[in-house]
């Protein structure tokens, strides 16, 4: 990518590129579908080969997609226990294997059952077994 600020625009190119986007605040899935699709065909040119223009334009677009999908699926914080159970989901693992980082099999039960709140001490040390900041287990 071209450091900004270093090139200046071909405003002629970019307006074409703008005409036939046609990007838009987004409000449906099929304007989102839409916005996709010029992502996807400016993707397809492969890393590096995006004159200046279009990465103007894919950044735009991406913006456009990132705050209707932020505004159309709102997520959720996960639960300590519900991240708990992905990351071991994601790792291949099983409870047991957090036996010995929280010191005892009723521990992990309680807190994968939502039982126990997570000490600063347990999110340390899940977040050290994991490697994720302690923080995401609050």
């Amino acid at each position: 990518m071209t450091p900004r600020g270093s090139i200046a625009l071909d405003l002629n190119y970019y307006a074409q590129l703008l005409k036939e986007a046609l990007p838009r605040v987004v409000h449906t899935e099929d304007e989102n579908d839409r916005l996709l699709a010029e992502i996807e065909k400016l993707l397809a040119k492969g890393e590096g080969n995006l004159s200046l223009e279009e990465e103007e334009l894919l950044e735009l677009l991406t913006q456009l997609v990132e705050a209707f999908e932020r505004r159309t699926y709102p997520r959720k914080k996960a639960s300590p226990a519900e991240l708990v159970s992905f990351l071991l989901e994601q790792r291949g693992l099983t409870a047991s294997d957090l036996w010995p980082v929280l010191g005892s099999k009723g521990r992990v039960s309680d807190l994968i059952n939502g039982r126990r709140q997570v000490s600063k001490e347990q999110a340390k040390k899940l977040g050290d077994f994991f490697h994720v900041s302690p923080a995401a287990f609050f």
